[in-house]
């Protein structure tokens, strides 16, 4: 049951890092200077991405648990409520984009080289978060109920689209300019705005989704609904960005050494990314699974679903991290033929097969405990790993001591291995205590 929601998700995501593949290879071939401009704005628009795409998360828990509960019909109001939010988020994100992101690169000290077209990949990539926004409000009502095919083919023509207006506005094709980096980014607001679009037809459509009310009526904002959704999702966003940010926080440090390191460190994290988008889905399955299971009152069940899903994401990491350290030559060599950008982006990859069981076990654990609606410790515990032991630990590596790239990689090490140990330690505590109370109730 795991796998049968999980491998559209999987699909998904795959489909989605081979946007973010076919990124980087296009714009690679322009260059490193374009491969570090969409690796260094791609980074920037990830941050904000990664804020709403957490709040609206909130939205996947709450109708798992109503649907495994039975009260289908109140699963639209949140839908509703999430279009409108999202759409709401999206403005302060393209606001920055056009207005302060030139002056934000700058003062952190982006090599001027590749600078400008960062910028331009950053404000045409912000005119697609509204419809990423409503698309992601959509994606997790029918990921909360568990009905995920739909998903998948949305990313599937996600990626032939997103690779046709690559080849249309980086190379100038079809009597379109030809844009570089700024032409990759926006090839992706377009793709944006053409998947919110099918989502919504299909499930505006489709009979699967009646018993939702989803779109019967447009309803006003309620207060109260988007409490609940804020309530849940910040802490789900602030643990999203506490990694993510890391992450994207390490690739604008890179970006300051100059575009062979930054091209390195974007082809080690974009196979790496790649790889983490399988445990990534089985997150979100995990979850659904644990809201169904405690919506039906079944607690054991719930226990057992979280431990086995953790199990499975890291077992297919340390496939992954096998994989790595046997063929890393081959993977750099897809990317580029740049001999000295292609022995840095080697010794980076060294660094993910090491980190990479840490990084399943974190992110199993994580979907796991948001399926019992449990998102603040996590956040905590999150902020803490990434933020007070890792990134401090790349921060020295790369600006006090002015170690070799490698060297501030090790921060994403220690952060994910204490990430994982707290949270698989936090999921079996509470799963523990609930299961246990759920006994006593049914002894008495």
């Amino acid at each position: 049951m795991l796998l049968s929601i999980a491998w559209p998700l999987i699909v998904n995501n795959l489909s989605v890092a081979g946007m973010n593949f076919t990124d980087a290879v296009m714009a690679g071939r322009l260059g490193a200077e374009s491969l570090a401009a969409v690796a260094v704005g791609g980074s920037v628009w990830f941050m904000g991405f990664a804020l709403v795409l957490g709040v609206l998360m909130a939205i996947s828990p709450i109708s798992a648990r109503h649907y495994g509960a039975g009260d289908v019909a109140l699963i639209g109001r949140y839908t509703r409520q999430g279009v409108y939010l999202g759409i709401f988020l999206a403005i302060p994100i393209m606001l920055f984009a056009w207005f302060l992101s030139a002056s934000t690169l700058t003062a952190i000290g982006i090599d001027i080289a590749f600078r400008d077209m960062t910028v331009g990949y950053v404000k045409m990539i912000s005119l697609g978060a509204p419809g990423m926004f409503i698309f992601l409000a959509l994606r997790f009502t029918t990921e909360g109920i568990g009905y995920t095919k739909p998903i998948m083919y949305t990313s599937i023509f996600a990626l032939a689209c997103n690779v046709f207006l690559n080849w249309v506005f980086i190379f100038g094709k079809l009597g379109a300019p030809a844009m570089g980096a700024v032409g990759c980014g926006l090839a992706s607001g377009i793709t944006m705005w053409i998947i919110a679009i099918i989502l919504a037809t299909y499930m505006i459509s489709s009979r699967v989704y009646e018993p939702l009310d989803l779109f019967s009526r447009l309803s006003p904002m309620r207060p109260s609904v988007l409490k609940e959704i804020v309530y849940l999702g910040v802490p789900i966003a602030i643990t999203i960005t506490a990694e993510a940010g890391l992450f994207n926080a390490v690739s604008i440090l890179m970006g300051t050494l100059g575009p062979e390191i930054t091209a390195a460190h974007q082809i080690a994290i974009n196979f790496a990314s790649t790889m983490f988008m399988v445990p990534l889905a089985l997150n979100s399955a995990i979850t659904i699974r644990v809201g169904h299971s405690l919506g039906r009152g079944d607690l054991e069940y719930a226990r057992f679903a979280g431990g086995f899903g953790i199990f499975v994401c890291a077992l297919f990491m340390a496939c992954s991290a096998t994989f790595l350290l046997l063929f890393r030559d081959v993977v750099v060599s897809m990317y580029t033929q740049d001999t000295a950008v292609k022995g840095i982006a080697i010794s980076l990859l060294l660094m993910a097969a090491i980190f990479q069981v840490a990084d399943g076990i974190q992110i199993g654990a994580a979907g796991a405990l948001r399926g019992y609606k449990d998102t603040r410790l996590p956040m905590a515990i999150n902020i803490f790993a990434y933020w007070v032991i890792a990134f401090p630990l790349a921060y020295m590596a790369a600006v006090t001591y002015k170690l070799p790239p490698n060297y501030i990689w090790g921060g994403f090490v220690a952060g994910l291995s204490v990430a994982a140990i707290m949270l698989t330690w936090r999921y079996a505590r509470i799963s523990a205590e609930a299961a246990r109370e759920s006994s006593l109730v049914r002894e008495q």
